[in-house]
């Protein structure tokens, strides 16, 4: 049995809906002479009977009506799937959900999903905050595609892809007896209201390094638990902080001033993943938007972090 093929079908449409060969070429773009010899080839190779001639239009004949209805729905399927590939180009009826450490959140989440949300418009965004101890949990229970994550996690289960890497820096509030000096050493600041973040924290651990390799005692006068939470103390003229750049990665933060830490010393951002999972392309562009504004933001805290 002769099988019928996906050309041979779009031109029988076409004639269908023209009802004239010219018709039919004039929606295919190719030659009126290639319609009518095409047609005429199937008809003689299906030894059916497909159009009535009828004063030069092209007629859907009787017995051929099985042979059109499926026509149209092969074409009702494409057009289906027409919709449903333009549906899934936009991020129509499907979410992405992912995590970041708080410090990532603060800015620069916002400018990689405003970037995400610009190719997948309608895409659903389901964005979480995560403690580094949360982390694990979140992804072996697969809550989410990924986390961005300010410390490396050592777990067999879980992957980390380094995204960039940023400068740890002191914040200080406007009119500080600091601010005045390019940069500032932890000795600067063992006389300071510190503000931060228990070391016992991975993150605060971190921001603690500097402190433990320069000799100076670490003394919190107050600790809170985010990053955000520092800066607002620090900017309330509560105290001082050392706190990893991304969290300050803003051009205008009134009432504060960022300074370099003379010691230096750089926090690591990653993009943890359950280990074997493989990610959506949704999940694939925001990741590579937030290497692009993380690498963007690590760039720019060189010079704004010493003017302002």
């Amino acid at each position: 049995m002769r099988e019928i093929t996906l050309r041979q079908i779009e031109v029988i449409r076409a004639v269908m809906l023209r009802g004239t060969i010219a018709g039919a070429a004039e929606l295919l773009n190719v030659s009126a002479p290639g319609i009518s010899r095409l047609i005429k080839h199937t008809e003689e190779s299906l030894g059916i009977r497909l159009f009535e001639r009828r004063a030069g239009l092209f007629v859907p004949a009787v017995e051929a009506g099985k042979v059109f209805d499926q026509i149209r729905e092969v074409y009702k399927g494409v057009s289906n799937l027409q919709e449903s590939i333009s549906s899934l180009q936009q991020g129509a009826d499907v979410a992405l959900a992912f995590a970041s450490a708080p410090s990532v959140a603060q800015f620069i989440a916002a400018r990689a999903i405003r970037r995400v949300r610009a190719r997948y418009p309608d895409l659903f965004i389901d964005l979480n905050i995560l403690k580094i101890e949360e982390t694990v949990d979140y992804l072996l229970l697969e809550k989410g595609e990924f986390v961005v994550m300010s410390s490396f996690i050592d777990n067999p289960a879980i992957h980390c892809t380094p995204l960039a890497q940023g400068p740890i820096v002191v914040i200080l509030p406007e009119g500080h007896r600091l601010a005045s000096q390019n940069e500032i050493s932890v000795t600067d600041l063992a006389s300071e209201d510190l503000i931060g973040i228990d070391p016992s924290d991975p993150y605060g651990a971190l921001m603690a390094e500097p402190f433990r390799a320069g000799g100076v005692p670490l003394r919190h006068a107050m600790r809170g638990r985010f990053a955000q939470t520092l800066v607002s103390l620090v900017r309330h003229g509560l105290g001082v902080a050392v706190i990893d750049g991304f969290s300050v990665a803003d051009v205008y933060l009134p009432g504060l001033v960022r300074r370099p830490l003379k010691e230096a010393s750089a926090l690591t951002i990653y993009a943890v993943q359950k280990r074997g999972r493989v990610l959506s392309g949704f999940a694939e562009q925001a990741i590579t938007e937030f290497r692009r504004e993380l690498i963007k933001a690590e760039k720019s805290l060189s010079t704004v972090a010493i003017t302002g």
